[in-house]
């Protein structure tokens, strides 16, 4: 199809022709064919195994120096920590089909569910998606909770897929990642509670450390400093689970009924929301409280 259009150049004007293959916006569905396009046969079919859980797992990249270079609180920062969440719900709230994300420290973990059919179960596009929505929204709510300290630098995260094919295999997985969290955190409180009410330099902390089994570390705790680890927050303690919860929420709307005058009328409504808890995950009893996260095995 040839279409007219009168153009101007210069202080006049003239008809001029627009020929098919001169337009300005083709979509790629319609786009014409080149010699070119054969370079498309060098992409990797990276389509994840179908009936498997989908995990995309983000860890901070370089972050005990980011986190000296913002003076994190040690041995945990609750700002800090209020941050991951705060970008791993908005994560969750982007692509719904997480089912269930378990962070601690500088690392979140993304659990797609097994029928997720997200961008056709390509690996790199799920991990790209997650990794672009947390690294943005880290930094858009960064002021929410570290104020008016600058972020100096921006923060980057790393990014790997893994498949998971029963819920055994899942809740081994999220139980590893939280007795990690659970370990880490038990040296840490120990480490730094040695440094910073003990005196010790971390060098010192470290050689009283080797070698020391989890009892070892409580003892330390309780004997000297008169700390109880079993008291300590379970946010620390047991990370951060995000899940999807159905919560009432009653508003008020101005109403006008029939044959009456306007007024309020309360409106009760379902609505899903992402919610966070700090409990164990390892046990039985989350996952016999909230049924519905997991996919039936013999699907």
């Amino acid at each position: 199809m040839v279409i007219g259009k009168i153009c101007r150049f210069g202080g006049g004007f003239r008809s001029c022709v627009l020929l098919p293959s001169t337009r300005l916006f083709t979509s790629s569905a319609t786009m014409a064919k080149s010699k070119f396009e054969y370079v498309r046969n060098f992409e990797t079919d990276d389509t994840c195994l179908r009936n498997c859980y989908i995990v995309v797992r983000l860890d901070g990249r370089n972050f005990h120096k980011f986190a000296e270079q913002h003076s994190f609180t040690k041995p945990n920062d609750n700002r800090a920590l209020g941050l991951m969440a705060r970008s791993a719900r908005s994560v969750m709230e982007e692509l719904e089909d997480i089912a269930i994300a378990y962070g601690q420290s500088d690392e979140f973990s993304f659990v797609f569910k097994r029928t997720s059919t997200w961008f056709k179960r390509r690996a790199s596009k799920l991990m790209t998606h997650v990794a672009s929505q947390f690294s943005s929204s880290y930094v858009f709510f960064w002021k929410e909770f570290f104020g008016e300290q600058p972020l100096s630098y921006p923060p980057s995260f790393d990014g790997r897929v893994v498949l998971y094919p029963s819920n055994r295999n899942l809740r081994d997985y999220l139980s590893w990642r939280q007795a990690d969290c659970h370990i880490n955190n038990l040296y840490n409180t120990v480490f730094w509670t040695l440094v910073q009410k003990g005196g010790l330099t971390t060098t010192q902390a470290e050689d009283r450390l080797k070698g020391t089994l989890a009892a070892d570390k409580n003892e330390i705790l309780f004997s000297e400093f008169d700390i109880n680890y079993n008291n300590e927050s379970a946010l620390h303690k047991k990370g951060t689970t995000l899940i999807w919860e159905k919560r009432d929420e009653t508003i008020t709307k101005r109403m006008k009924l029939p044959n009456e005058e306007e007024k309020d009328v309360s409106v009760t409504r379902s609505r899903r929301r992402v919610e966070a808890y700090h409990c164990d995950i390892i046990g039985d009893q989350f996952w016999e409280e909230h049924p519905d996260i997991l996919e039936d095995d013999n699907c």
